[in-house]
């Protein structure tokens, strides 16, 4: 009986590995998966030598108490690893133990898949050399990092963007009316919140001035608590549903992440705003090496969207920014049409699933011999 390894320590890759691993006993039922993940991979079926929520960890200060857990860990499954012989490895997002426990199971011959990998376009493009000695197949979400691989003589293959799925196979719609809405997505950490929120606020205030009627709706991330955005009375706060508020408003203010994602496929013009303390900002851009921000800006190789970061960052030019887009307007028409191409892009008609896409590579490694 076939064995797979799969590792997924965070809570997103908790969730992507379930929906794999379902894809995976519909398609070989016989196999068998074992390794560290969360509660819905434990539920799928999964058998966890290791669970997700006892390892997964962020920051210097998080990470330096749980240190002997997290190589405990790392030991732990490279011996059954090494006992089991699985015929392959899935390693998903967590890149600072997976491309080290990659390292290991190469050594004894275990090819790895890694879906969700680390951001190497765009800083620590070092890691493209560990990627190529010990991956190898590269599940990427992204379509650009296809290419970005590829010029590294790194095996990779877009399997679709899981945040499309909802879209995939759904005929891109036709214009909506405008409903007077501006969504407000500030970011889902509470550094963010208290970096961004206020100009972000202070721009919908702006506007709210020059067109009464508009109504200000803020998607509350679940990770948030609402006294951070304290008491602004003329904004409505709904807990999550950012999908839904995205596929109502007009327009939105988003801070630069995922959500950018989120808006482009609700086909939803926006604006990106991003503010980090001065060090960081100062350290990222001598680390960077990207010339966007924004997912929707790198996905599409030019400035789709206005991007307002730092400095930019300011209530007049975020109001300034947002204006156009809405009414009926050249920048509003110029942007839908943008992300109209970004959604037939994630996921294109006909395509399956990013988790069908991911679980065949899987299955097409299993049966190949790596050397």
């Amino acid at each position: 009986m076939s064995e797979l390894l799969v590792v997924a320590l965070e809570g997103s890759a908790d969730l992507h590995g379930a929906a794999v691993l379902r894809e995976l006993k519909a398609l070989r039922p016989e196999l068998r998966a074992f390794g560290a993940g969360g509660p819905r991979m434990r539920a799928a079926g999964f058998e966890a030598l290791a669970r997700a929520e006892d390892v997964s960890v962020m920051g210097i200060a998080e990470v330096l108490p749980a240190l002997p857990q997290i190589l405990e860990t790392m030991d732990a499954l490279y011996d059954a690893a090494r006992e089991r012989r699985p015929r392959a490895a899935l390693l998903i997002d967590s890149p600072d133990f997976n491309l080290r426990l990659a390292r290991r199971l190469r050594r004894i011959g275990i090819p790895v898949a890694y879906f969700i990998g680390p951001s190497v376009w765009a800083w620590r493009t070092y890691r493209v050399r560990q990627i190529a000695r010990h991956v190898a197949r590269m599940l990427v979400i992204l379509p650009f990092e296809t290419r970005f691989y590829q010029a590294h003589r790194v095996p990779a293959i877009y399997v679709g963007n899981p945040l499309a799925d909802a879209v995939r196979g759904v005929p891109s719609p036709p214009a909506r009316a405008l409903s007077g809405v501006l969504a407000l997505l500030p970011g889902s950490r509470a550094q963010e919140i208290r970096r961004i929120w206020p100009s972000m606020l202070a721009a919908a205030r702006l506007l709210k001035e020059r067109l009464p009627r508009l109504r200000l709706v803020v998607p509350v991330a679940p990770t948030i608590d609402r006294a951070l955005l304290g008491d602004a009375a003329e904004v409505e706060l709904v807990d999550g549903r950012a999908p839904e508020v995205l596929a109502r408003a007009d327009a939105a203010i988003v801070a630069s992440g995922t959500a950018t994602l989120e808006a482009a496929l609700a086909l939803t013009p926006m604006v990106v705003v991003y503010r980090a303390s001065w060090l960081t900002w100062w350290i990222g851009r001598m680390l960077v090496r990207v010339k966007f921000l924004s997912l929707v800006n790198l996905i599409s190789g030019r400035a789709v969207v206005p991007e307002l970061l730092q400095r930019e960052c300011t209530p007049e030019r975020i109001a300034a920014a947002v204006e156009p887009l809405l009414s009926a307007t050249p920048a509003r028409t110029a942007q839908l049409d943008a992300l109209r191409a970004i959604r037939a892009e994630l996921a294109p008609e006909g395509s399956p699933p990013a988790a069908r896409r991911a679980a065949e590579e899987v299955l097409a490694l299993l049966e190949t011999r790596i050397p």
